[in-house]
């Protein structure tokens, strides 16, 4: 396929993932491209006399398809618009207010709680500490202050990422171009010269039908700004490329499923109340629901990857999140309105790949802006695009090159000395005690909450393939070898996941399906998620080696799959994949139980560009 002829095309700035923090980057920047008189402050090198011509290139369908609820201290994002009322212009948007966080217990008595877990529901249920209680629930009487978001804003991800970018549309100085998935960056030696479009009218492993066939384009550019997240083609390529720095890592993941639920009249939540969860339905499993204004919400769940169950299916812990008495009380009768789910580096900081090279800078969450103490990432991204904008503007201005010096002195250099790596600094060991249980994690985030990062619960981090455990394992005095034998055979006659008849084994009761809120994980693809593939793109899920998926008992890939769109193969062969129902979550990539046998850090998933996904902007 390399040796194909291409279309070449030649930009001054190409940005490849239209998220917050490309956001912050075209909205700042965008800002110095004319002198007052309308005139190009700087010329374009690619079309002479014209302005710079900047190119974005976003995977999904629209700009505004993005998946996540989000409260947000919105420090950086309402200083870029400090004469606008934001919430009067950005729909479902409202001033974060009554802030809550609840520890729920276990009412069923089906999950699975270590001895220190057990300990805090003793103390907690005896409810000498607490100044709030409900449903089966204990509500903190105080809230650490790095956690607070009061005054900040809560938003609708799509809602806010549409608003922003028809700002920039309207401006005429930047093109945007969705359903465009960039599949590579061209590199000359280490050089990064510009990037390539995904290739259409091939079959599903990427062969060319010789009547549709389109070769992706190349887009030469000085500069690329790679904003894709952590599981954009893009990003992960130049990690593969030039590696992590050194003492860095990227084993710490999550999945955030979420819902935006209309909520029923009964329900007495005013806009801008923001709930926190943690304790069940998994005492790793924390969970939120955000109050929108016109009486709906944001609500979900993350499962993390310390969460060591194989078993890990976000959609039907979520229904059970849903119903635990403390939340069930606000949303029951509620409908569902749109589905989605996103994955997480929650390694912060220590996520960090290398933030410049010739010709290509990093930002946002794929370059490790997740502050992992104080739960957030959106102002965060958005900010580390308005200091690479103050950098380019920098050297735009002194007519300098984007070599990885000059992108060094000017962006690394303000990210450095800026208040943003000092919070994520802090934040930097405040997830280890995770690695070795709840508890010991929860602990280990207090302490460095309260000290500012000073004290910490030391852990040895693994990749999420090392630390998987088996199925015997998992249910070990839960449910008997001959029962979990019998279930695994059953499954895999009948082509399903492991988790439901697991759970309900385990203690889970089914859910009990209600067609408006609680559906089939199939018909909130439909009602809730609105999940189309556009034709004529490759698969974008393999498995590097199928021979390892014929060891797998496990199958974590497909039970965790937030839309079953990897379900089990015939037998004898790997999984297969449907990318008709994949929704971009990337969940798979860092899931896989199977380890590379020459590349540990690295699991069996190959996940690359791809078109598609959710179509909904409520998120």
């Amino acid at each position: 396929m390399s040796e194909i002829e291409r279309m070449k095309m030649e930009a001054d700035i190409v940005c490849v993932g239209f998220g917050p923090s490309t956001a912050g980057f075209l909205t700042t920047l965008t800002r110095a491209l004319l002198n007052e008189d309308g005139t190009p402050a700087f010329e374009s090198k690619a079309m002479p006399g014209m302005p710079l011509q900047i190119m974005c290139y976003e995977r999904a369908d629209d700009i505004g398809f993005g998946v996540s609820g989000v409260v947000t201290k919105a420090t950086s994002i309402k200083a870029s618009f400090p004469d606008k009322d934001l919430t009067a212009e950005i729909p479902n948007s409202v001033i974060a207010g009554t802030e809550k966080v609840a520890y729920l217990f276990d009412h069923l008595g089906a999950s699975q709680r270590d001895p220190g877990t057990k300990f805090v529901d003793a103390v907690f249920r005896g409810g000498h500490f607490f100044m709030g209680k409900g449903p089966e629930a204990a509500e903190l009487p105080w809230i650490p202050p790095f956690l607070r978001k009061e005054d900040g804003l809560v938003m609708s991800m799509g809602s806010f990422m549409s608003w922003a970018g028809s700002q920039l549309m309207g401006s005429g100085l930047v093109q945007i171009w969705p359903g465009t998935p960039v599949s590579e960056p061209i590199f000359e030696d280490d050089k990064v010269v510009g990037v390539r479009l995904a290739d259409q009218g091939v079959d599903l492993q990427g062969n060319p039908d010789p009547a549709t066939f389109m070769p992706g384009m190349d887009i030469h550019a000085p500069l690329v700004v790679v904003g894709d997240g952590p599981v954009g083609a893009v990003g992960r390529k130049l990690d593969e490329h030039f590696g992590l720095p050194e003492g860095n890592h990227q084993h710490d993941w999550a999945v955030g499923m979420k819902a935006v639920v209309e909520l029923p009249e009964k329900c007495k939540l005013e806009p801008g109340t923001v709930i926190h969860t943690l304790g069940y339905p998994e005492q790793e499993i924390f969970g939120f629901m955000y109050v929108y204004p016109d009486r709906t919400a944001s609500l979900g769940i993350f499962v993390p990857s310390w969460f060591d169950s194989p078993v890990r299916t976000t959609y039907t812990y979520l229904q059970h999140w849903m119903q635990h008495p403390y939340i069930w009380q606000h949303v029951e009768g509620g409908k569902m309105r749109s589905w989605g789910a996103k994955s997480l580096q929650e390694s912060g900081v220590r996520g960090e790949p290398h933030l410049t090279g010739e010709g290509y800078v990093r930002i946002g969450e794929g370059s490790g802006t997740t502050n992992v103490l104080t739960n957030s990432g959106v102002d965060e991204a958005w900010h580390s695009g308005v200091l690479l904008a103050e950098g380019v503007i920098e050297l735009l201005k002194e007519g300098k090159p984007f070599t990885k010096e000059n992108l060094d002195a000017t962006y690394v250099k303000r990210r450095r000395a800026d208040k943003l790596n000092d919070d994520l600094q802090k934040a930097k060991r405040a997830r280890d005690g995770f690695q070795d249980g709840f508890f010991k994690g929860m602990m280990g985030t207090g302490m460095t909450g309260m000290t500012n990062g000073v004290v910490n619960v030391s852990s040895n981090s693994r990749p999420p393939a090392h630390r998987i455990k088996t199925l015997k394992e998992t249910y070990a005095g839960r449910i008997s070898e001959e029962k979990l034998a019998e279930a695994v055979a059953q499954c895999a006659k009948d082509k399903q996941p492991l988790h439901d008849a697991l759970m309900i084994l385990a203690g889970w009761p089914e859910i009990k399906m209600d067609g408006e809120l609680l559906m089939s994980h199939q018909d909130v693809l439909l009602k809730g998620g609105k999940v189309q593939a556009v034709g004529g793109f490759a698969d974008h899920v393999t498995f590097a080696h199928p021979e390892l998926c014929e060891t797998c008992e496990e199958r974590t890939c497909i039970e965790i799959c937030s839309a079953q769109a990897i379900m089990p193969g015939e037998e004898g062969e790997p999984p297969e994949f449907d990318r008709e129902k994949c929704i971009h979550c990337g969940a798979c990539i860092w899931s896989c139980s199977k380890a590379l046998p020459d590349y540990p850090e690295k699991a069996n998933i190959v996940f690359s560009a791809g078109s598609g996904g959710l179509h909904s902007n409520e998120n």
